[in-house]
């Protein structure tokens, strides 16, 4: 029997007035994961003011240590029941154990510590003025909680991106209610279990499960007593948000699309650059929004690279989380799946040559219902073919042969997009050079995925607004209120 998936509001989980529900579908074997509760606008309603209730409670009058004691708390509830989460997303996410044991997990509850040490050690301003009449003013910032957060969360990193949110939002003294995706809504459930382990007050983390339209998602970006938004996922709901969180100017912060590059210079180490773009481009069947589908290399070690990567595609074992020596799974679903493979076509359309993959993988009968797919590798896609515009958030890549420093940043720069992007190069001054001039919110050199939690996180043009991680997220957590003292 499926199990059930339900709110988690006030916190005490229910199953909602409407009696609405809705399949969760392994992407696996296309077998029944659980049954999850829809929330409509009554659930929606409690959890907001469930959430604006606990900010005058015992939460307001925490010091921020004792708050910070709780967090520490929900992290190592997190890793206490490690074995539990790691089932649970990649049971949603058909992942294998291998990624997840080593990031979702981790990270997600690492969130939790890094964000509660951070706002504990971050000074406020303060400036001193002169006055006329000389015995002069005292400036000083004061930091205060925004409220009521809504966090609304991906498929793709389940746990890490919406703890990502909570961690900061919490260890700044706001409220929170998160929508995660309706694709994975099993760990997002299950925290509320280590919240209230945690001894986290009623109401400070409240959970609600359902879609976008005319369900949980909207009725949370739209309600009134939310104060700001927190969204990562795909550039045109990012759009819906926005217009909902300008009635009543709410706060914003957006992580959206890319259509990301890797840029692989003639005096790269190959070897490194070839492994690296195994992971930005295959890592978690390539549903990773930092990703790069676009591969420059330069003409003269062109040939040498595609064969190398092509090679390391070819050996990627695709299978079940649990399979042996298994890192890559599926597609989070058939629908997504379909969306890939309308772009598989599409390059072959547009003159693309299929250097590996391009379709969908023989695999055993007890998997033959879930939502694979093959690694794919194009070579000879024109600049302005979709498969090198648009965002696919798939495991594929097009190789991009180039002559020079300029070309190929012009070349690079030429998205919409804006979030991150690989160089690949041993010579120092074009490291800086170009890194400097590529148009994303993170660059990367000789490295992809390295990420310091105390950095900036987000995107420019269409893959985003705004900055989270490090005192960056205090920003958007955080009212500033400067105090002015005549001495």
């Amino acid at each position: 029997m499926a199990q059930n998936v339900l709110q988690f509001i006030d916190g005490e989980y229910t199953k909602g007035a409407s009696g609405a529900t809705f399949e969760n579908i392994s992407p696996v074997d296309g077998s029944l994961i659980s049954i999850v509760h829809e929330a409509k606008k009554d659930e929606v309603d409690r959890a907001v003011s469930s959430a604006k209730a606990a900010l005058r409670g015992p939460w307001a009058s925490m010091s921020i240590s004792e708050r910070n004691s709780i967090l520490h708390k929900i992290a190592d509830g997190i890793n206490a029941r490690f074995d539990e989460f790691l089932k649970a997303e990649c049971a949603d996410t058909g992942k294998p154990y291998s990624v997840a044991s080593h990031i979702d997990i981790p990270r997600g509850a690492a969130n939790f510590k890094v964000f509660a040490d951070l706002v504990k050690n971050v000074p406020d301003e303060t400036f001193h003025m002169e006055t006329p009449d000389g015995a002069g003013a005292l400036n000083y910032g004061q930091r205060s909680p925004k409220g009521v957060i809504a966090v609304i969360s991906p498929w793709n990193l389940p746990l890490l991106l919406m703890t990502w949110k909570v961690g900061p939002a919490l260890a700044c003294g706001n409220t929170v209610v998160v929508k995660p995706s309706e694709e994975t809504p099993t760990t997002t459930a299950l925290l509320g279990q280590v919240m209230n382990d945690a001894g986290l007050p009623k109401g400070v983390f409240n959970v609600v499960q359902g879609f976008g339209p005319d369900s949980a998602g909207a009725y949370l970006a739209e309600h009134p007593d939310v104060n700001a938004i927190t969204f990562t996922g795909e550039t045109r709901t990012g759009e819906i948000i926005m217009k909902a969180a300008a009635v009543g100017l709410r706060n914003i912060s957006m992580e959206c699309g890319g259509k990301n590059s890797a840029i692989v210079f003639d005096d790269a180490d190959v070897n490194k650059a070839v492994a690296g773009t195994m992971r930005s481009a295959f890592v978690n069947c390539g549903q990773v929004c930092l990703g790069t589908e676009r591969v420059y290399v330069h003409k003269n070690i062109f040939n040498e690279f595609a064969e190398k990567l092509a090679k390391g595609a070819r050996d990627l074992v695709v299978g079940p989380p649990d399979g042996e020596n298994v890192n890559m799974g599926p597609l989070i679903s058939h629908e997504h799946r379909d969306k890939v493979l309308s772009y598989y076509n599409k390059a072959v359309e547009q003159g693309s040559e299929v250097l590996l993959g391009g379709g969908v993988p023989d695999m055993p009968t007890k998997y033959a219902k879930g939502a694979w797919i093959e690694p794919t590798i194009w070579l000879g896609s024109k600049d302005d073919s979709a498969v090198v515009r648009e965002e696919i958030f798939g495991p594929c890549c097009s190789l991009l042969p180039f002559e020079d420093e300029d070309e190929v940043l012009a070349r690079a720069n030429d998205t919409k997009y804006g979030l991150a992007g690989s160089i690949w190069t041993e010579n120092t001054s074009r490291a800086h050079r170009t890194a400097q001039k590529l148009d994303a919110g993170l660059v990367w050199v000789n490295s992809w995925f390295l990420r310091d939690l105390r950095t900036a996180f987000g995107g420019a043009k269409h893959s985003g607004i705004g900055r989270e991680g490090g005192v960056h997220g205090l920003e958007f957590y955080t009212e500033l209120k400067n105090i002015c003292i005549k001495l």
